[in-house]
């Protein structure tokens, strides 16, 4: 593999890093000897905000970009904030992604979602079944707006010769992630009853659906490796990425998958959680399965490395770690 393209005092501005991968990320690059690393807070600067966002970038110019600020929620906030979901996102990537334009930013990496394939996508999926088919409807605004993303990235490419790539992650977690009882993803959702269920002496845990429907997880900090490992290829080789026939899409998955009654018992043991897993067959169980094809990115040289096992009790760890401090 050729020297990282990226000399380590480069200004490298981080959007999102209070969020769970944004926080990776930050780290990943601290970890690789990047020491001009530029944040905001919310508080100090709201991307929803055109003047404030080219403000900022005409002040810092910074030379790379990770856009991994977004407005994120499982299920229910997706569902029950539709509005909120399209505006925000399609706000704030407009603004950083036409604003690294104008001010001549070098790289640009734009955080998605593997919710923008199609609902009925072939399994694994692929980068090509982008726009095959209709989405799933509960987080169809949040996925329009990471696909308007996509097309902005290739479309800038393309029209004005920029750099930009688009990388869609498959369920994360990890450090950093979000407990809350409502709005959580199923990982942090099922730690946080699990730990409540033991705590309480519950001799039930239950868990919606028959337990058979298949998910992939990718530890967060995996994540973040893959998303530094790909922004610091040499030019030639982040190059073969970009192209004038298909969008610049690349999958980040772990490239294997677990039941929900896998997983579920995996966190159990995790948790320390001796109960007994029951499944509520009255709820729904979503899509059966869900796996990116992670095939372009492996054929570049990158792997997930941590185990579900191993990341889950580092995620348990930082749940019990953020009770604490509230």
């Amino acid at each position: 593999m050729s020297k990282p393209a990226i000399a380590t005092e480069a200004k490298i501005y981080v959007a999102g890093h209070r969020g769970m991968v944004g926080g990776a990320i930050v780290r990943e690059l601290q970890s690789q000897g990047y020491s001009n690393i530029v944040t905001r807070t919310h508080a100090e600067l709201d991307l929803t905000n055109q003047a404030a966002v080219n403000a900022f970038f005409a002040a810092e110019k910074p030379g790379y970009v990770f856009l991994a600020a977004a407005k994120v929620g499982g299920i229910h906030a997706n569902n029950v904030y539709r509005g909120e979901f399209i505006y925000q996102n399609l706000m704030i990537q407009s603004n950083v992604i036409h604003a690294s334009f104008v001010n001549g930013v070098d790289r640009l990496m734009f955080l998605g979602s593997s919710c923008i394939y199609p609902k009925e996508a072939p399994q694994p999926i692929k980068e090509e079944y982008l726009l095959t088919g209709p989405l799933e409807q509960t987080n169809q605004p949040y996925a329009i707006a990471k696909i308007s993303g996509i097309e902005m990235c290739w479309s800038y490419n393309r029209q004005y010769g920029t750099k930009y790539l688009a990388v869609m992650p498959t369920n994360l977690y990890g450090p950093g992630d979000n407990y809350h009882p409502e709005n959580s993803h199923v990982i942090p959702a099922l730690i946080r009853r699990a730990h409540e269920g033991k705590l309480r002496g519950e001799p039930e845990f239950v868990v919606w659906g028959t337990g058979t429907p298949r998910r992939e997880f990718l530890f967060c900090e995996d994540m973040a490796n893959a998303c530094v490992y790909l922004m610091t290829l040499a030019q030639d080789e982040y190059e073969f990425f970009l192209h004038d026939t298909r969008p610049p899409l690349i999958n980040i998955g772990a490239g294997e998958d677990v039941t929900i009654a896998a997983l579920a018992k995996t966190i159990c043991e995790v948790v320390g959680y001796t109960g007994k897993i029951v499944f509520d067959q009255s709820k729904p169980d979503g899509t059966m399965r869900k796996l990116l094809d992670v095939a372009l990115l492996k054929s570049r040289g990158w792997v997930a490395k941590t185990a579900l096992h191993d990341g889950l009790a580092v995620a348990y760890e930082d749940f019990k770690a953020a009770s604490c401090s509230r």
